[in-house]
């Protein structure tokens, strides 16, 4: 009877530390000038390890950090930031704004689609008429083969326990952050239905942003007489912006159609198997793994 009490206990001990660790644990940080910055851990693997907190975040651009924003980022203690953005890109948006310890990598990933031309001029003109459904699908498939050499070295940059925490990121946090974020929470095994469930967070943080840009173009393409059908024309700006869980799985498809595997994939990228077994003993928690 001792025996099965002190179990009972130890259970509910355990169970009391794993519901205070959950409680103050914070997937989306709050900052001013970026609206989709957010934890990648608390995920759990199909072995049941889970991905620890606070060592790896997935971000939109960083240029308009504020004062404050960068006091967040020292208390997270914030050690490597890597930009996809090209130069180009760089150059418009601007610099990001950094604590001055952070380390600085930019792994520029270009396009090489005619649909990303049409989406530019789409959003000068509010035509989307041109643009399919499916473009964010074909994005994530585009990136998923121009972003290998990026990709390579992100996972590089991760397999350093000196790096961490870490932040990647993109312009809006959606298209190249996206991918990066479900090749490394694959190569942790994370199910892909939680990576999917990540991806789609990107609706709810970036929520009012996203609003806020359909109604602009909408606007727009009211008086854009070029434009035949206004609510078909408005579905296409709004299959933009607001993401499904099919636009990550291009992704996926275009790995299994091309590589046959993800690990095929991965070692296509350079991206070796001792790089991702060091990021596994980093960021998969010890306790919990099998």
């Amino acid at each position: 009877m001792k025996l099965l009490q002190a179990s009972l206990l130890s259970f509910i001990l355990l169970f009391s530390c794993q519901q205070e660790e959950q409680k103050s644990f914070t997937r989306h940080i709050e900052l001013e000038g970026q609206v989709n910055f957010r934890d990648l851990g608390n995920y759990q693997t199909e072995s049941g390890a889970m991905v620890r907190p606070g060592m790896v975040y997935r971000s939109g651009s960083l240029n308009k950090l504020t004062a404050q924003d960068l006091e967040i980022l020292q208390n997270l203690g914030i050690r490597t930031v890597i930009s996809f953005l090209t130069e180009e890109e760089i150059g418009k948006l601007g610099e990001d704004q950094l604590p001055k310890e952070v380390q600085f990598y930019n792994f520029p990933i270009y396009g090489q689609s005619d649909e990303i031309n049409d989406l530019i001029q789409a959003r000068e003109t509010g035509d989307f008429s041109a643009i399919p459904s499916d473009i964010n699908a074909k994005f994530h498939r585009m990136v998923t083969e121009t972003g290998k050499e990026a990709y390579s070295d992100l996972f590089e940059i991760l397999s350093n326990s000196e790096s961490f925490p870490v932040v990647f990121h993109c312009s809006h946090g959606v298209h190249r952050t996206g991918t990066a974020s479900a090749l490394l929470l694959n190569s942790l095994g994370v199910p892909w239905a939680t990576i999917e469930e990540d991806y789609m967070l990107s609706n709810t943080y970036r929520g009012p942003e996203s609003r806020e840009s359909v109604s602009y173009l909408d606007s727009i393409a009211k008086f854009n007489d070029s434009i035949p059908d206004k609510d078909l024309n408005r579905e296409y700006i709004e299959s933009f912006f607001f993401l499904q869980k099919d636009y990550i799985n291009g992704t996926r498809i275009h790995i299994l159609e091309q590589y046959g595997s993800f690990d095929e994939y991965y070692s296509e990228a350079g991206i070796s198997e001792n790089t991702r077994g060091k990021i596994e003993s980093i960021l998969l928690s010890e306790s919990n793994a099998k």
